[in-house]
């Protein structure tokens, strides 16, 4: 008697054991049943019946996947190579696992023609100004094809855009001159400016009575820091006319 409860208890652990499995609070667990979709399994302490079902973990973490360089020819007909990053999230289990073969590499691969298409209908210089919406236009195409997958694009984000070495020489030349450019209608507007406040003051230092005097004083202590470096000569008002008309 003792023997044949031995015997069917070791049975019992025989099919009990193969058949639990323990679920993680960040998966998901397909069951097939003789190949068929059964069902889902949530997370925690779960039996199956082995050698009929089987089960397949999916995890539902936000996972990034990386989409390699592209090369791709802008709408100016500039050749850039641009890569990105794809952050996406399984939100149907059964989908991930029973409408394609591998989830991310079907979600990358669509990321990147979608990528190329999407670049290559900006110029350049959009691209570089642009990214937040060319990544927008990248996530809704991928994000419409992978919902037949269960999965959710959460966002997409261009990393590097790579120019030729020629395109950066051209770019540093234009910003270069850019730069001069405004340099000068600076200095062209800070000259405007200053020929205007002289105006000004010659001509309420000519309605000011010992105004020219006083100004012409002021120049005089400035003209050198030193006294020993300083002559000024004093001459009668007629004396000076005389001097004045006779150079004049």
């Amino acid at each position: 008697m003792v023997v044949l409860l031995i015997i069917i208890a070791a049975i019992l652990v025989g099919i009990i054991i193969p058949g639990i499995r323990i679920i993680n609070q960040y998966e998901r667990g397909i069951v097939l049943r003789l190949g068929r979709y059964s069902r889902t399994l949530n997370p925690g302490f779960r039996v199956i019946i082995p050698y009929i079902d089987k089960m397949l973990k999916v995890d539902i973490r936000t996972t990034p996947m990386d989409i390699p360089k592209q090369e791709v020819i802008t709408r100016d007909n500039v050749t850039v190579n641009v890569d990105a990053v794809v952050y996406a999230r399984v939100i149907d289990a059964s989908k991930a696992v029973l409408e394609t073969t591998n989830y991310r590499y079907a979600t990358s691969t669509f990321a990147q023609t979608a990528l190329r298409d999407v670049t290559g209908n900006f110029d350049l210089d959009e691209i570089l100004s642009k990214r937040d919406e060319i990544s927008i236009q990248i996530r809704e195409i991928v994000d419409a094809q992978a919902d037949k997958w269960g999965i959710d694009i959460e966002s997409v984000k261009l990393q590097n855009i790579e120019l030729p070495a020629d395109m950066k020489r051209a770019m540093a030349k234009q910003a270069e001159a850019e730069r001069e450019r405004r340099a000068a209608i600076i200095s062209a507007e800070g000259e405007k400016a200053a020929a205007t406040a002289v105006a000004e003051a010659a001509h309420l230092l000519a309605q000011t009575p010992g105004g020219i005097s006083i100004r012409t004083l002021q120049t005089l202590e400035k003209i050198s820091s030193d006294p020993s470096q300083k002559t000024v000569v004093l001459l009668p008002t007629d004396i000076a006319n005389t001097f004045a008309n006779k150079f004049h």
